[in-house]
């Protein structure tokens, strides 16, 4: 049978035996939204909780910590801000913090004019003068965030739903910690990565955020490609509402593992990082067969980073790791889960990379639908994974 498939900005059509396809299924395939209209409704009828603009005081200090992996960015921050300012806070009294692999925010110069005056902050886990003492976990662990975070009088969490490999589920209280901790804490959590989520440091990345006082999360389940399903803002409840949502739209069962999966990224590759190359292997990693083969469909050239300089300068895989392993750096999560990856199964890859870029990272560059083609002729069984690096793919049963 002919099978379309999207990736980027581009498609290519596959022929694929019927019984070497295996099928997949997803609970929810619901309507894209508009950003402006969807973040004013659920900032003005937050799940169960009063609107924001009741929260606030004109005095607030308002800390924004802001998801650069957003799609519609621009859109979705410009109408959480007039939500702010229509509390009576002044441009002055807001900060919008960012992960410390913040790539330069781009996006503000596509905020209005009138926004002009709010600060933007890249956390820097490394300088103490940055970071304020919080309380001490309960493992006796002293606490310390962004400075700016913790002298906040709200903090407000704009953030995707997406899975992660170190506590399960991305957009929630992790982003917060060990994200916006201090060194050591991000160091640890480093130390302890593993292709399976780590319930331990769930736990106290929960307990960290009850401490920091309960922020507002306003959370994004994106839908395919640059497209927005829901945005759920809360608390508490709406945590659970928003990991509800998300894992019917991005939650898929496959009937059986595939000895090759094709994994796609769809929408602007200009937004394709190297995290989300990273997120989609290891979402296909999860239906593979042992040794099997995944197929990345790309079509952007996503900005080398220190973790890919690691990986291309590594001899294999298992170098690689090691390197990662000592490094103990929580911005190396990306290619520890490639280089994890690459070590068990062989890895193809579409995208503007050179040739050489891709062998460097343990992987064999594909020209086109030919050769696309030519692999997915040559196995037994093939699986489709659209939009991997937002999906959860797991083998049903």
């Amino acid at each position: 049978m002919q099978v379309h498939v999207e990736y980027g900005r581009q498609a290519m059509e596959l022929q694929i035996a019927d019984r070497a396809l295996v099928p997949s299924h997803i609970a929810a395939n619901p309507d894209s939204v508009d950003p402006t209209t969807a973040m004013r409704q659920a900032l003005e009828a937050p799940f169960q909780f009063p609107p924001l603009y009741r929260i606030l005081t004109p005095d607030d200090r308002v800390a924004i910590l802001v998801d650069e992996r957003l799609p519609q960015l621009p859109l979705l921050l410009t109408a959480l801000l007039r939500q702010v300012l229509r509390a009576g806070v002044d441009t002055s009294q807001i900060t919008l913090l960012c992960s410390p692999s913040s790539a330069g925010q781009p996006w503000l110069e596509e905020l209005p004019e009138d926004l002009e005056e709010v600060h933007c902050e890249v956390h820097d886990p490394k300088t103490r003068n940055k970071l304020a003492y919080v309380a001490n976990l309960r493992r006796g662990r002293q606490l310390y965030l962004n400075r700016t975070l913790v002298d906040a009088g709200q903090t407000i969490v704009l953030t995707s739903r997406r899975y992660d490999l170190v506590t399960g589920m991305a957009g929630t209280e992790a982003v917060l910690y060990p994200a916006l901790g201090d060194e050591a804490a991000r160091g640890e959590a480093a130390g302890r990565l593993t292709l399976n989520p780590d319930a331990v440091l769930h736990a106290e990345a929960v307990e960290a955020a009850w401490l920091l006082g309960v922020p507002f999360f306003v959370q994004v389940v994106e839908g395919p490609g640059d497209s927005i399903w829901h945005i759920v803002a809360g608390v508490g409840p709406a945590l659970d509402e928003g990991r509800r949502l998300q894992e019917s739209a991005w939650r898929r069962t496959v009937a059986r593992p595939a000895d090759t999966v094709i994994a796609t990224l769809a929408g602007d590759p200009a937004r394709h990082t190297f995290a989300d190359f990273a997120d989609a292997l290891g979402c296909a990693s999860r239906v593979l067969r042992p040794h099997g083969r995944v197929i990345l469909l790309s079509g952007a050239t996503p900005e080398q980073t220190a973790g890919t300089a690691l990986l291309r300068q590594a001899e294999d895989p298992t170098a690689a790791l090691k390197k990662i392993a000592q490094a103990r750096d929580y911005e190396l999560r990306a290619a520890w889960q490639w280089a994890s990856v690459a070590q068990q199964a062989r890895v193809y890859l579409v995208s503007g990379w050179a040739d050489e870029v891709v062998e460097e990272l343990f992987a064999t560059p594909l020209a086109g639908v030919e050769q696309v083609q030519r692999l997915v002729s040559a196995g037994e069984s093939c699986l489709i994974l659209g939009d991997a690096h937002k999906t959860l793919a797991v083998v049903e049963g």
